[in-house]
Parts: C-alpha cells; sequence; structure tokens
C-alpha cells in the first residue's frame, strides 16, 4: 500500500491578488494619514526646524534598524501574517506619535512605526510575488500602483481631518481601526502555507520532487550591487522629486507656489500610470528592456529640462522622470526574491534594506552640491540617476510572458 502526497489547495489567485492589494493600499494610506497633520504637531509640540527635522527622519532611521530582520521573521511566521502584523503595529506607531506629548514621544513613535512599515514592506512584496508566480506574469507593477493611490487616499483623509479640526487622537484611532480591519479581512484569503524554498508555486496536486534550484552565473555580491543601483536609481529620483522639485521650480525658476508643486504631482502622476502599463510592459519585451528604457526616458527627459531650464520643461521633465522608473523597484524586488542560493525573503530583505538609504543619502548630497554649485548643478542627479539604471539593468531578467515569447 501506498501513501500519496496530500493535495495542497490553493485559493483562487484573483482573491489572493486582491488581497495582497489591499495590504499595499493599507501600507500607502496609514503614514500619509499622518502628513497633513505634521504642521500642526510641529506647532503643538513648539519644536524647532532643527527638532522637527530630527524627528520625522526617525522613520526611515526605524527602517534601517528593523529591515535586515524581515527576512527571518517571514520565514517564521509567513509572509502575510506579517504583512498584516505590521500594519496594525504601524498604525499603532502612528497614532503614538499623533498623540505624543514631547519630541521624544513624536520621535520614538515614528521609529517605531519605521521599523514596522520596513518589515510590512518586506512581507507584502514577498507575498505579492507569490501572488505573481502563479499568474506566470507581472503583476507587481500593479500592486505598487495601488501603494500609490492608497498614499493619495491617506493624505485626502488625513487633510480632511485637519480641515475639520477632528482632534489627532481620533482620527488617527479611527485610521487604525479601519486599515487593521481591511488587512484581518485580506488574511483570509491570502496564499496559505511556508514561504516556498524553490521560488515557485507547486500546483495543485501530488508533488514527486521538489523543482531544481537555479545555479548563479555570476558572484552573489556582484547580483546584489546592480540590483541595489537599479532600485536606488528609482529612489533617487522620487527623492529628488519630492524634496526638490518644488524649491527648483519655485527658488531658481521663479513659479508661483503653486504651480511650483505641480513638479511633484507630475512626478508621481507619471509614476502611477507607467507603474499601470508597467505590467503589460514587462510581459511583452521583459524587466531588462523595460528598466533600460525607462532609464534613458529619465535620463533624456529631465537632462534636457535641465540643459534649458524653463517651468513648464522642467515640469514635463520630472514627468518624464516619473514615467521612466516606474517599474525599477518592482523589478529590483523581483530579482532579489529570486536570486539563487539564498533563503527565501534573503535577497528581497538585503535589496529592500540598502535601498532605502537612498532616502537618507540623497537630499544632503544634493543640497551640498546645491551649496556649492546651484540647486540646476544638483538636480542632475536625475538623469545620472537613468544612466545608472542603464549600465545595471543588465541584472534584469529578460524573459518575457508565455504569450510573447517566440
Amino acid at each position: 500500500m501506498t501513501l500519496s502526497t496530500p493535495l495542497r489547495v490553493i485559493p483562487e489567485p484573483r482573491a489572493a491578488r486582491a488581497a495582497v492589494a489591499a495590504l499595499f493600499f493599507t501600507n500607502g494610506a496609514i503614514l500619509a494619514n499622518l502628513l497633513p497633520r505634521y504642521p500642526q504637531l510641529k506647532a503643538d509640540l513648539g519644536l524647532s526646524n532643527a527638532e522637527y527635522g530630527l524627528a520625522v527622519a526617525a522613520f526611515p532611521s526605524g527602517a534601517l534598524v528593523a529591515g535586515l530582520a524581515a527576512g527571518a521573521i517571514i520565514r517564521r511566521f509567513r509572509s502575510a501574517r506579517v504583512a498584516v502584523a505590521g500594519t496594525m503595529l504601524t498604525s499603532l506607531g502612528i497614532l503614538a506619535a499623533a498623540l505624543a506629548p514631547s519630541w521624544a514621544g513624536l520621535t520614538a513613535g515614528l521609529f517605531v512605526a519605521g521599523c514596522m512599515d520596513a518589515i510590512t514592506d518586506v512581507a507584502q512584496n514577498a507575498h505579492g510575488l507569490r501572488v505573481q508566480r502563479l499568474y506566470g506574469r507581472s503583476i507587481l507593477n500593479t500592486l505598487h500602483a495601488t501603494w500609490s493611490v492608497g498614499a493619495v487616499v491617506g493624505g485626502l483623509m488625513g487633510g480632511f481631518a485637519a480641515g475639520i479640526e477632528l482632534p489627532r487622537g481620533i482620527h488617527l484611532s479611527l485610521s487604525a481601526l479601519l486599515f487593521t480591519a481591511v488587512s484581518l479581512t485580506a488574511l483570509r484569503f491570502t496564499l496559505p502555507g511556508p514561504e516556498p524554498e524553490d521560488l515557485a508555486e507547486p500546483a495543485p496536486g501530488p508533488v514527486d520532487a521538489p523543482a531544481p534550484r537555479r545555479v548563479p552565473t555570476r558572484p552573489i555580491w556582484l547580483t546584489i550591487t546592480a540590483l541595489v543601483l537599479v532600485a536606488g536609481g528609482g529612489i533617487l529620483v522620487e527623492d529628488s522629486g519630492m524634496t526638490w522639485a518644488a524649491v527648483y521650480l519655485n527658488g531658481t525658476l521663479g513659479a508661483e507656489a503653486a504651480v511650483a508643486s505641480f513638479g511633484f504631482v507630475a512626478l508621481v502622476g507619471a509614476q502611477f500610470v507607467g507603474r499601470l502599463l508597467g505590467d503589460g510592459l514587462v510581459d511583452r519585451f521583459g524587466q531588462r528592456a523595460v528598466a533600460r528604457a525607462g532609464g534613458a526616458t529619465t535620463a533624456l527627459g529631465m537632462g534636457m529640462a535641465l540643459l534649458f531650464p524653463s517651468i513648464a520643461g522642467t515640469i514635463v521633465g520630472f514627468a518624464f522622470a516619473g514615467f521612466g522608473v516606474a517599474t525599477l523597484v518592482p523589478a529590483a524586488m523581483h530579482g532579489a526574491d529570486e536570486l539563487p542560493g539564498l533563503r527565501p525573503g534573503t535577497g528581497l530583505t538585503v535589496v529592500s534594506w540598502l535601498m532605502r538609504l537612498g532616502f537618507l543619502l540623497s537630499p544632503p548630497i544634493v543640497g551640498h552640491v546645491a551649496d556649492a554649485f546651484g540647486l540646476r548643478v544638483g538636480l542632475l542627479v536625475v538623469p545620472f540617476a537613468g544612466t545608472l539604471v542603464l549600465l545595471a539593468a543588465g541584472v534584469l531578467s529578460a524573459v518575457r510572458a508565455p504569450e510573447h515569447r517566440k
């Protein structure tokens, strides 16, 4: 008598995709709810600009401190569970920051929220990649676009709450309860079982032998370095738009404050469109070709805007840059998660952690260059990032979806 291997039940892929999209949405919305309350927090606590800046920096600092633990936690507790628990704890950290009675309390709350956000980010991407393997085609760019939608919705929620003078405690408590409920509901439809060791979701039915592992073709550290450069290129462009677009348009080019805000809006809006289109482009042409085209679009678009400076041209240049980098971070995370020879979640954790250094290093580097040579020269970091992607994109997969292969 032989014993058959138990069947593994895999849920409907569409339900799992909707569930992980909900996790991306909540992750984008949680911190965004607090951002419109920052000015009031600063005023209520009587913080100087330096104290306020240090407190806000606690969020990315916490992400760097805790980020490297994500892989081990995911292997122990499963990516979906970690993403949901991280969502709940991030909400509590944000609530604690909103209710902080002092600078120390604000800093501590943001630090905890940053720690939890980093772990949540890795976990939701790991689970999104599991769902993507079931589909057999790219869906990660759309998931990141859903994160962008969550950020916009969260910002609108926070702005509305601030506008009607809703107490921060009530506002952020309601936000935490809402997104906790969404994440717990999504958990019911996520993929079951531990993280796959063979980097491929098994199909339902008996499994006779494990899938073969890929053999590395280059040193693992070299591959990780190239992936970090690809993701870092996207981070440099995003941070340049977020930190410097309005300053450059207003201070250097003389645009009115309302017009100056369109630099970042153009970048984020074009990035959102690029992510909506990105999965189809990746399926048709492969991640490597799409990343190289994006790097060239970023370098040429922003390079021309800086070479021939004008208000309208700069806004268009930031839009080209946002569209160009739309698929870079998802592509780097996909490549990191499939690195051979590493335990599940390890490559994704390392690349995500190193990628976050860009948010800490980019503002002071651009600022120092701007102080010495002007912000127009400092913003050359954007076409430089596009060129960097062109050089490093060879590490990405050139594989296309089955229906697009010759």
